[in-house]
Parts: C-alpha cells; structure tokens; sequence
C-alpha cells in the first residue's frame, strides 16, 4: 500500500479509535469476571495472550522469524525487561479494576504522556520546551494535591504511570524489525513459567474458576489473551499510519473513558481535592498537546532542503 494514499489517514484513525477504545473498555471486562480473583485473572491473561500470539504468528506466517529474535542478544535482554514491565502494569491494572480503584487507575495513563516527556529529559537528556516544563511542573502539583487528598501517595496512578511509560520506552529501544505482535509473544513466553506456577497456586488454594461459572464466564474468561492482544495489533496499524502528533491526542481516548466507568458506572467517590489533582492534569495535558501541535506545525513549515 502506498504511503501517499488517502486511505492511510483514514485506516490508521479508525485502528487507533479501535485500539483506544478497546482499551478503555477494559474495566468493565475485568469487572464483568467477578468473581475470578486478580491472581487467576493474571495467569490467564499472560497464557492466553501466548497462545493467541502464537496463532497470529501462525498466520503470519512468522514463527520463524520471531524465533530468530532468541539468538539476538539485545532484543533477548529488553524482551525480558519489558516482560517485567508490563508484568507490574498488569498486575496493578487488574487488581484496581476489581477493588474500586478505576479512577485511580485512568490518572495513571492521564499521567503517562508526561511521564514519557520525563523520560525523554533523564534518559535522552532532550530539552524541554517552555510548555512542556509547565506540563510536568502542573504534574507535579497534582500529584501532591492527589496526595494530601488521598491522605498518602496515589501509589496505583504512579505504578500505572512509570510501569507503561518504562514498558514503551524499552519496545522503542527494539527498534522496528521487531514488531508488537512478537514483542508481546516474547513478553508472555518469559511470563510462561509465572502463570503457571500462580495457577498451580490458585488451584491448590480456593481453586481456579475457569469453566466453573457458566459457559458466558468462561467464554469472557477464555478471551482475555485476544482482549490483551487485538488492541496491542490495532495500536500497531495505527502508529505505522498516522503522525505521533495524532496518536498522541487520541491516546487520551482509554483514560477517559475509564475514568467515565469509575465515576459514572462504578460510582466511586470523587471529592473535591481529587478533581481538583484530575483538573491540574488535563490542563497539563492540554500544553502538552499544543506543545506537540505547534512543534508538528512549524516543522512542516520548514522549507525542505534539495541536495
């Protein structure tokens, strides 16, 4: 397909809609699993995803390929570390869906954009431009507005946060012959030998629920892996289609609408000190998508040298 075809901006909008969206319903597809614990939740969701990505591969037809990742070094090691990452990610993210912190958890992906513009400074010592330095400094307010309202750090919102925000800048160190269909199959193999031991431990202990509940409970339960994945390939289609600057708007879509499950649906508590640390994020957010805007704007207004 050719990059100058007008389809392209259309496909990669309606992959990352799908991917956004997708993502955002996540909360009430954990929550519709009651009452699987988080623990076994998690053990599904990594095989699941492993035998889900696997068959994609299959697909693909780049099974092949993706276990010629294994004798690269490098993409050995990040491949681990990312494991680990998301590992944290979703152990915090299922266990807030289940124990009323939804909207806790939604700050945590208000919070990660900036957390990645953080990165950028301590890690790739970028500088920061003069909006940008007021996004993380508005971030740093709300957090300790937060914190005083919670009475003690939003510990779930900063793990959330860091965990993602660390998770994607390592997949960007793979650079792009790897892509998120094999990261992902690479991640849930080193979390392979975790699942099955916290699945050994929850059948010896108050048992596994998995085909115990119904034929609707298993089937969601049985979906986890491709519920795990899809959004993962969509968000794929759509960062290879559309400009960061576009992705980076619409990558708002997810906490929105968590947060909207939490407060709306779920009806969890919001006083006026959490609105007010949720008020100084979207106003941080906001400069950071102005800031990204403005930036996209004037490099496309830069006249293009000819050798």
């Amino acid at each position: 397909m050719s990059v100058d075809n007008p389809n392209n901006g259309r496909n990669g909008f309606l992959a990352a809609l799908a991917a956004y969206g997708l993502w955002g319903l996540l909360p009430a597809f954990f929550v519709a699993l009651d009452p699987t614990g988080p623990v076994e939740i998690l053990a599904w969701r990594i095989a699941f995803s492993l035998v889900f990505c696997l068959a994609i591969l299959l697909v693909l037809k780049r099974v092949s390929v993706t276990l010629g990742l294994l004798r690269n070094r490098k993409i050995l090691g990040l491949s681990a570390l990312a494991a680990v990452l998301i590992l944290v990610n979703w152990s915090v993210y299922v266990y807030s869906s289940l124990n009323a912190f939804i909207v806790e958890a939604a700050l945590g992906y208000f919070i990660n954009p900036l957390v990645t513009v953080g990165l950028g400074v301590i890690v790739l010592k970028e500088k920061l431009r003069p909006l940008q330095w007021a996004s993380l400094s508005l971030a740093m307010i709300a957090v300790v507005v937060l914190a005083v309202g919670y009475g003690s750090v939003p510990v779930i919102s900063l793990t959330l946060a860091f965990s993602f925000g660390f998770y994607g800048f390592v997949k960007n160190r793979m650079g792009p012959r790897v892509k998120s269909v094999d990261s992902l199959a690479l991640e849930t193999l080193w979390l392979s030998p975790i699942a099955i031991a916290l699945l050994v431990w929850v059948a010896l202990g108050e048992g596994l629920t998995l085909g115990t509940l119904g034929l609707g409970h298993t089937a969601l339960l049985l979906s986890v892996g491709a519920v795990t994945s899809i959004p993962l390939l969509f968000f794929g289609a759509a960062a290879r289609r559309l400009p960061l600057s576009i992705m980076g708007l619409m990558q708002y879509i997810a906490p929105v609408m968590q947060f909207s499950f939490g407060v709306f649906i779920m009806g969890e508590p919001m006083p006026p000190e959490r609105w007010l640390g949720f008020a100084l994020v979207w106003v941080a957010l906001v400069f950071l998508s102005i800031d990204a805007l403005t930036s996209r704007r004037n490099r496309l207004s830069q006249p293009t040298e000819t050798p």
